[in-house]
């Protein structure tokens, strides 16, 4: 193992502290990689140029692209990440999937079977699961994908220029169309059609008085 620490820092590739780094099969590293520590590799492992991967992760099978960051705590596998892309802190990116250029994925954000175009931003606590997104496509915090029905798994297709506001269930399957938005707190059922701004809420309603005497317990009277 050493004489493969010595390889990398050859060329270029700055390991913190090769005590605390676990390979468990074959990385390769581009120029400039930067390794934090407790990081653990599995299968086999390509890191791009200028790729760094922040402390206590741990990567299988997966290829990351140029000036790509992975922030602490965050598990990856079975995935292609593009170029100049940020996972996590605390991302955990699962089997079959891809992720283009330029992405944000954040904080506690999971990611299962879903191929992710260019310019995305998806930053934090939302789960996508069995689905398309194209390019520029923005998804708030706590949206998620509903793709399981108790028996199968079912699609979504979001396509571009699209716009979820946080806390959106989206029930597959379904098809957001382009340049649409989705208002917040939305439960969606039905395909959005493009370049339209769909809602789906109960209607908000004030009761007066509902903590009045009458409807008091015995022991606050």
């Amino acid at each position: 193992m050493k004489n493969k620490f010595d390889e990398f820092v050859k060329n270029g590739v700055k390991i913190l502290d090769p005590d605390r780094i676990d390979i468990r099969g074959e990385l390769e590293c581009g120029s400039n990689v930067e390794i934090d520590i407790n990081v653990i590799f599995e299968g086999k492992v390509f890191l791009g140029d200028n790729v760094k991967i922040g402390a206590n992760c741990i990567i299988s099978n997966s290829c990351i692209g140029n000036d790509t960051e992975v922030r602490p705590f965050s598990l990856i596998e079975g995935t292609n990440i593009g170029t100049n892309t940020f996972i996590g802190p605390y991302g955990r990116i699962r089997e079959n999937t891809f992720v283009g250029n330029h992405v944000q994925l954040g904080n506690f954000v999971e990611i299962k079977n879903v191929r992710i175009g260019d310019n995305c931003r998806i930053n934090h606590m939302t789960f996508l699961g069995d689905s398309e997104l194209g390019d520029n496509v923005t998804i708030g915090a706590g949206s998620i994908t509903c793709n399981y029905d108790g028996r199968k798994l079912h699609k979504t297709i979001i396509e571009k220029n699209v716009f979820i506001g946080s806390g959106t269930n989206l029930i597959a399957p379904l098809n957001v169309g382009s340049d649409s938005t989705i208002g917040s707190g939305s439960t969606i059922t039905e395909d959005v059609p493009e370049g339209k701004l769909t809602l789906a809420r109960s209607r908000q309603i004030t009761i007066e008085n509902w903590n009045g005497p009458e409807n008091k317990s015995t022991d606050e009277k």
